[in-house]
């Protein structure tokens, strides 16, 4: 065989690349493959986001949805369904629908004024429960056979019952009691916050509403279509006091029961000057005394000397300044002190004057939160909803709104106002043959170059196992020994005696 020249023989041509010129394609697949896994994934996430608001809403904000009085879907119910009955627990009908051999609804309420504000009006726009169970009042959960034969007449189906909390006996006593002063009371349970009464005064008729309703909402001096229990806004007084109390306790854990004061019926500031209730001296007193005996310079001695900060604090341990769950359309309770205000509004605040307001619902939660070892519940009106002939479709449990306070502290707040009754301001109530606690407050006010004394009183009963628990105002009705006392007086005859 022929050998050729090495010459002859041609190497392998190499091709060099420049990989600065031309970018390696399984680098760029890889780099778009991740850019592409990264925009999925955030869609994926958004997607999850998404289907996870949707389950929050239908789950746990369904009942908040249904019960909005700017929720007007379930209105369009009304062409099938009869707004369904509110009756209490024991049976007692506070509205139904009456229909005509015409079919005309009209809605009734048997007690005419008595329930006015909190179960409110189904015409002219609605308010109170009418508004807040707008949905299950025109939604029917009976059984598929009656809605048969009801469209098979042609007639419409009932619409479920809402069985309330109210009391009718309590409701009457509070009513009556409160008489012809403006005010409201707030009658509750204070281990379920089961409203038991809600009384509003001037109030309305809702069985005539029609008619008045121009008269009613265009008079702004009484303002009779106000809720005063749970929208009027007052200066709380010495009911305040209880706050002022817990402040000082938590600043003076070790040392509160030291407190020594000698009242002299009056203490200056600057240029404010604080007096007792007809410039009464005290003279020595200690903290629970000066409790009992609604001491304005003691506690205004106080506000001087506590921390600004733990007393905003307290406060709002106790939701001011924060929205209520009210369960009703409510005002939010005001407190203004802060860490560089004057001497003058310290003690101001500290004895419940000054910029401080509250709502008497709010007033009620504060007590029922010291009868309740500390824990304040959520106001609720509703026991159940139920159809029309009594089959239960929902049930309402107790919820914990906050824990306010520890057990102990609510255990000294009650020992000081068992003896505002036993020996201080509301000692009217002692000697009834149940044991409370209270507190009575007189909120002075100043609106519009009018002056007067709102009277106050905030209290639980029995104080061993309390059963219930109210606050009380009467709008210029002097001090709170003198006016709110006896009308919770009355109040608690009924709830223990009927």
């Amino acid at each position: 065989m022929r050998r050729g020249r090495e010459s002859d023989v041609r190497e392998p041509e190499i091709r060099r690349v420049d990989l600065t010129e031309r970018p390696d394609e399984t680098q760029t697949g890889r780099r778009r493959n991740t850019e592409l896994s990264i925009v999925t994934w955030i869609f994926v996430l958004l997607f999850v986001l998404l289907i996870g608001r949707v389950v929050y809403i239908l789950v746990f904000q369904a009942d908040g949805l249904k019960s909005n009085i700017n929720n007007t879907k379930a209105d369009t119910n009304s062409e099938n369904v009869i707004r369904g009955d509110i009756i209490t627990s024991g049976g007692t009908l506070l509205a139904t629908t009456l229909v005509d051999e015409s079919g005309n609804q009209t809605r009734s309420y048997p007690f005419d004024n008595l329930f006015a504000h909190v179960i409110g009006y189904a015409s002219n726009g609605k308010s109170g429960l009418e508004a807040t169970e707008n949905y299950d009042l025109l939604t029917s959960h009976s059984s598929l056979l009656q809605q048969i034969q009801a469209g098979e007449r042609g007639d419409k189906i009932q619409g479920d019952r809402v069985v309330v909390s109210l009391d009718p006996k309590l409701q009457q006593a509070a009513y009556y009691a409160l008489g012809s002063y403006r005010g409201a009371v707030v009658v509750m349970e204070p281990d379920s916050g089961r409203i038991l009464a809600m009384v509003s005064k001037p109030d309305f008729n809702p069985n005539t509403i029609g008619s008045e309703w121009e008269s009613l909402s265009s008079d702004t001096n009484t303002s009779p279509l106000l809720n005063r229990a749970a929208q009027g806004l007052y200066p709380p007084g010495s009911t305040f006091k209880m706050v002022t109390a817990l402040a000082y306790l938590r600043e003076h854990p070790s040392d509160y029961q030291q407190f020594q004061w000698n009242c002299q019926g009056m203490l200056s500031e600057g240029d404010v000057t604080i007096t007792c209730y007809n410039n009464e001296v005290h003279g020595q007193e200690s903290l629970a005394s000066a409790f009992a005996n609604s001491c304005n310079t003691a506690f205004a001695k106080i506000g001087l000397d506590m921390d600004n900060r733990t007393l905003r604090s307290t406060a709002e341990d106790f939701l001011f300044n924060r929205a209520l769950p009210a369960g009703l359309p409510s005002s939010q309770s005001v407190f203004k002190l802060n860490k560089d205000s004057s001497s003058g509004e310290q003690m101001t605040t500290a004895i419940g004057q000054g910029d401080t307001l509250v709502t008497p619902l709010h007033m009620a939660l504060i007590t029922s939160a010291i009868a309740n070892g500390g824990v304040m519940m959520k106001p609720t009106y509703v026991d159940r909803i139920e159809t029309s002939d009594g089959t239960v479709v929902k049930e309402n449990s107790p919820e914990i709104c906050a824990k306010v306070m520890s057990p102990e502290e609510a255990a000294v707040l009650t020992e000081y106002m068992t003896g505002t009754v036993t020996g201080g301001t509301a000692a009217a109530l002692s000697g009834s043959g149940y044991t409370v606690a209270g507190k009575t407050g007189s909120a002075e006010y100043d609106a519009g170059g009018s002056t007067g004394t709102h009277s106050w009183f905030c209290g639980f009963a029995e104080t061993g196992e309390p059963h219930i628990a109210l606050a009380v105002i009467a709008e210029d009705g002097g001090t709170g020994s003198s006016t709110a006392v006896p009308i919770a007086k009355q109040i608690l005859d009924t709830f223990f005696y009927g």
